[in-house]
């Protein structure tokens, strides 16, 4: 399976940021405890592993047909991070990514087993959200909102659960 971004990069560029920003190895690790962080995860092989030096303040359902595809499920549970608190501590040799040729976020994952873990804007190092099942324990946020609800696979209707629906995206 070749997951060669549309711009051509090596494949350990394949998570870098705009002008070198690299978020899965940022300048201030510091800010995450290899004792403590705030949250772990990885891939189901456990090639990948990462931390967080910040726990995610908040989590959604993205309905979008890019999640649709990606995952072969309805929808996509994910929380939103400050990408500047990740930390990749393993298994970057195994780390890939796909961005869809008209934009939007980089999606990363196992190229060994083939796990989602995270997507990110390759344009801010800031924007990164974690999928929810990535998590080694509970990540502390439950989902809130339901982003483009007005693609929704028809085969598994939105529950009435009482979150916040978007039409389209989220605004950030």
């Amino acid at each position: 399976m070749s997951a060669v971004r549309s711009s051509g990069t090596s494949q350990r560029d394949r998570c870098r940021g705009a002008a070198g920003v690299d978020p899965i190895r940022p300048a201030t690790v510091s800010a995450v405890s290899a004792e403590q962080p705030a949250a772990r995860g990885g891939c189901l092989c456990g090639a990948v592993r990462f931390a967080l030096g910040e726990p995610p303040t908040q989590a959604g359902y993205c309905h979008c047909t890019r999640c649709q595809r990606r995952t072969g499920t309805a929808s996509s549970a994910q929380a939103r991070i400050d990408g500047r608190s990740f930390r990749l501590t393993a298994g970057e040799d195994s780390l890939t990514a796909w961005r869809h040729p008209d934009g939007g976020f980089e999606k990363c994952f196992c190229a060994r087993c083939g796990s989602h873990l995270f997507s990110r804007n390759p344009d801010d190092a800031t924007q990164m959200s974690i999928r929810m099942a990535a998590f080694d324990e509970d990540p502390g946020v439950r989902p809130s909102w339901r982003a483009f609800v007005a693609y929704a696979a028809p085969w598994e209707p939105i529950p009435n659960d009482g979150l916040e629906r978007h039409q389209e995206g989220r605004p950030r």
